[in-house]
């Protein structure tokens, strides 16, 4: 999963995926979530595999003033309605054990239980909370922490953070799903964490706006500077390179990532950011 989605802020110009070995065959196919997923098979051994996808994309991203959420909406608590619930509630249901419900109580903090709670103010909020209070720590190992692990640890990657704050919305009854893709600085004034590797963060299904994203890592709410991949109710399906390979146990090394990002052109009045993005190269990197 390396090809970014298209959408109405994200048109691909152009791109290219050469694989080493060449693979016997290679076909592309749209999962569950529509996300583009390419299949390589191999018919020959070889001392390594390098898999080298290079795009160019126009990005426009929303800004965070012209979201338009319903009016039922905009306050906390609301619920969906009869008509996106079906088609909402597996991504309302949790997917990791919350035995003493310490995610539901950390959540709860950012409910006012003397007022009225903004439904877009509260995530935002909630969102920053992990910026400011977490430790960002880049981790090469394979896996993600549960989402009680990086609560009581205060410390995490991306992958971390999005399964924790899925985990914190969906207590509060929200819909909410995992992102994978590419983080890039939008301007020299704004600094992006999560660069050089794959990115990773949330999406929460707002009324009237549709899918809103919130980068936890980052604390900022909107896509500004994140390319989409894959989209996934769990992050176990939006793994971007996976697959079996068949020989000695002591044949694998080691595996490298890079993701380089640069940006052609900024023009000035419309948010129109054209990104030209190599990705993956070897390089040694740690795994957001």
């Amino acid at each position: 999963m390396v090809r970014p989605r298209e959408s109405y802020d994200q048109h691909l110009i152009d791109a290219t995926l050469k694989i080493d070995p060449e693979p016997r065959d290679i076909r592309w196919f749209q999962d569950v979530f529509g996300n583009s997923v390419a299949i390589a098979r191999f018919d020959r051994r070889a001392r390594e595999l390098v898999i080298d996808s290079r795009l160019r994309l126009d990005h426009r991203p929303a800004e965070v003033q012209h979201f338009d959420i319903e009016d039922y909406a905009r306050l906390y608590p609301f619920t969906y309605s009869s008509e996106d619930m079906p088609d909402l509630l597996r991504s309302i249901e949790r997917q990791h054990l919350d035995p003493l419900r310490q995610i539901d109580t950390w959540a709860q903090r950012f409910v006012n239980r003397s007022g009225t709670t903004d439904t877009l103010t509260m995530l935002a909020d909630m969102t920053a909370a992990i910026r400011r209070d977490f430790t960002y720590v880049p981790r090469p190992e394979k896996g993600t922490q549960t989402p009680i692990e990086t609560l009581d640890r205060r410390q995490g990657t991306c992958r971390d953070y999005a399964i924790f704050m899925i985990e914190a919305v969906r207590a509060l009854g929200f819909a909410a799903r995992f992102i994978s893709g590419y983080v890039y600085n939008p301007s020299s004034r704004e600094r992006r964490t999560g660069g050089g590797n794959t990115h990773a963060w949330v999406r929460v299904y707002l009324p009237g706006s549709g899918w809103v994203e919130f980068d936890p890592t980052n604390g900022i709410v909107g896509n500004r500077g994140l390319i989409r991949v894959a989209i996934a109710r769990d992050i176990y399906q939006a793994v971007p390179i996976s697959g079996t390979w068949a020989g000695f146990p002591g044949s694998f090394l080691d595996m490298t990532v890079q993701v380089d990002v640069s940006v052609d052109g900024l023009m000035s009045g419309n948010r129109n950011d054209t990104q030209a993005i190599p990705a993956p190269q070897p390089r040694k990197a740690d795994t957001c």
